[in-house]
């Protein structure tokens, strides 16, 4: 006679073995719950929540318009073990809304999409698989993700512990004499609260780039074109040159620039991070072990 059985629970072990190969380490590739049509992955150290560890910090790195996110996870992968971090590497893919576009995440808003929030969402749903506070965290960006970075350091910086801005073909200055995406004129009407440079200028700031990523064929505007608008070009011909006004702008607003040019190095972000990590490792170190406060005699 033959007895038919439940099929057996799920073990501890195998949610325990899941984990293990899904989630910690180079974890797999996970849809947004708050919007599917996003996805990102994650580098999370083994060792998480082992007696002893430090509290884990998040660093985001933010793909460009080739969308190479998890080649940036693999480079971070060591940064994160040895400091104890999560890596998060967003994909914002290619026309989202059917059009084509490439660059909708470079300036945050793309019609009823706020790549802003979706990414906070991310931070907010990695903080809580891994049980950890990532009310804030770093956030380095190259190419398009350097205008990303630009843009969400200057709207959230009080999200930030640190933010390395790499390359951007453009750059949007503190400049009230400019709309937006050029310049801040307009900045409060268009995201609804100003900018808080109080908290801009208490957060560490990178701006890094390669001395010969000097070609222009792509960050040029030209009228008619879909992000074109008077003073698109001012801020210089190449990359360094729009890096460093940049830099100009910042430093104008009060606010502390880090700047890196690198010898030899063309329009290739993996080879700027050895430099972003040594930021950030600064900028770790600072947070983790802030300077004592005096004693009173």
């Amino acid at each position: 006679m033959t007895r038919n059985t439940p099929p057996e629970a799920p073990t501890a072990f195998a949610d325990q073995r899941a984990r293990a190969i899904y989630d910690l380490g180079h974890g797999t590739i996970y849809a947004s719950r708050s919007d599917p049509r996003f996805s990102y992955c994650t580098y999370v150290p083994e060792h998480i929540g082992r007696p002893g560890t430090r509290p884990m910090q998040l660093v985001v790195v933010m793909h460009g318009t080739g969308r190479a996110f998890v080649n940036y996870r693999e480079a971070f992968a060591g940064f994160a073990r040895w400091n104890d971090c999560i890596v998060l590497c967003p994909l914002f893919p290619a026309g989202v809304r059917g059009d084509g576009n490439r660059d909708g995440f470079k300036h945050l808003v793309e019609a009823d999409i706020h790549y802003d929030r979706v990414l906070l969402d991310m931070v907010a749903e990695v903080g809580e698989k891994f049980g950890c506070d990532f009310e804030r965290f770093a956030l380095f960006g190259y190419s398009g993700g350097g205008q990303f970075a630009n843009r969400f350091a200057m709207l959230h910086p009080d999200r930030l512990w640190a933010v390395s801005i790499g390359a951007p073909g453009s750059v949007t200055q503190i400049d009230p004499t400019h709309g937006w995406w050029v310049g801040t004129a307009d900045f409060e009407a268009r995201f609804g609260k100003p900018m808080n440079l109080e908290a801009l200028r208490a957060l560490p700031v990178h701006m890094v780039a390669g001395k010969a990523d000097i070609e222009t064929w792509e960050i040029t505007h030209r009228e008619g074109g879909k992000h074109y608008m008077p003073g698109a070009n001012d801020a210089g011909r190449t990359r360094p040159e729009r890096l460093d006004t940049l830099r100009r702008s910042f430093e104008a607003a009060g606010v502390k620039v880090r700047f890196d040019l690198l010898d030899n190095v063309p329009h290739n972000g993996l080879a700027c991070v050895d430099c972003v990590q040594d930021f950030l490792a600064d900028a770790l170190h600072a947070l983790r072990e802030p300077a004592a406060v005096p004693q009173a005699a």
